[in-house]
């Protein structure tokens, strides 16, 4: 963990990032001899709306764009997944004119084949590269088949100690393993932690496999812990930005706020402020 040093300072950091000191996209420069080279992180943020679940889509978008941040993640309350086509094409339009682009949907849950062709046929109307979805297990090669027949990928998403179908990475990656390429992981760091496993350590292990990523904090490494502002919990966030850097991820970093479901926008904007200030000082 870091000392409550470090804390304070990439806090102070992420407060100066907040008010739009820091870029979202924070270069690594590394020095050769008799120049410099900059590089771009490979990976970006974007807020899972489920943060804003109480509020419109419209207040989504308006939020989304008031933290800097140009992706979004879309839950079912903002765009139902029985919405028709041009409703989703205005939907879409109306988060272009914004800024904000929608980066994928989930976490959608399919208890049926035709929740399946369901979910990839609103990915395909939403021109989706991947949604991340929970599925049930005896789902998975009806997932399998539409991921082959629409080439959207399926990020399967893990719910920590209370979800007995995929309540680890390895869970899911022990599943698909043996399956098409395109079926991945959504890693849940709060989820994760919350069963004593380290994301950074999970993010590691199965990196084949991981086409997107939830990011929080919590309050303990256990299941009784909950969701705090990022940098005020147990989870190692420099390390875990430190290993995804490493890696080269270059998906997104959603992140996704569950607390304060009434007021959200100020927990959000200090988890995105302590971020920024982490990658400022990486």
């Amino acid at each position: 963990m870091v000392t409550s040093s470090r804390r304070n300072f990439l806090k102070m950091a992420g407060m100066a990032a907040a008010a739009g000191a820091l870029p979202l996209s924070v270069p690594l420069t590394q020095d050769e001899p008799g120049k410099s080279k900059k590089k771009l992180l490979p990976f970006g943020l974007g807020v899972a709306s489920y943060s804003f679940r109480a509020f419109t889509l419209d207040q989504t978008i308006a939020m989304t764009k008031r933290l800097g941040i140009g992706k979004l993640c879309l839950k079912e309350m903002h765009l139902p997944l029985t919405s028709p086509a041009p409703e989703i094409a205005a939907a879409l339009s109306k988060m272009r004119d914004a800024g904000v682009a929608l980066s994928t949907c989930g976490v959608v849950y399919m208890t049926s084949e035709t929740e399946v062709e369901r979910a990839f046929t609103y990915a395909k109307a939403a021109r989706l590269k991947f949604l991340v979805g929970a599925p049930d297990e005896s789902l998975l090669p009806a997932a399998e088949r539409a991921v082959k027949a629409t080439d959207i990928a399926l990020a399967i998403h893990n719910h920590g100690p209370t979800d007995n179908r995929y309540p680890s990475p390895e869970s899911i990656h022990r599943l698909i393993a043996k399956m098409d390429k395109r079926m991945g992981l959504c890693i849940d760091c709060g989820h994760t932690q919350r069963l004593g496993l380290d994301p950074s350590n999970e993010a590691e292990r199965f990196f084949d496999r991981l086409f997107d990523l939830h990011i929080k904090d919590v309050t303990a490494p256990e299941a009784a812990g909950t969701t705090v502002e990022i940098g005020r919990g147990v989870i190692d966030i420099p390390k875990l930005l430190g290993t995804l850097i490493r890696l080269r991820y270059s998906g997104t970093l959603h992140v996704e706020f569950e607390k304060d479901e009434n007021d959200p926008l100020a927990g959000v904007a200090e988890s995105v402020g302590y971020l920024r200030g982490v990658l400022a000082a990486l």
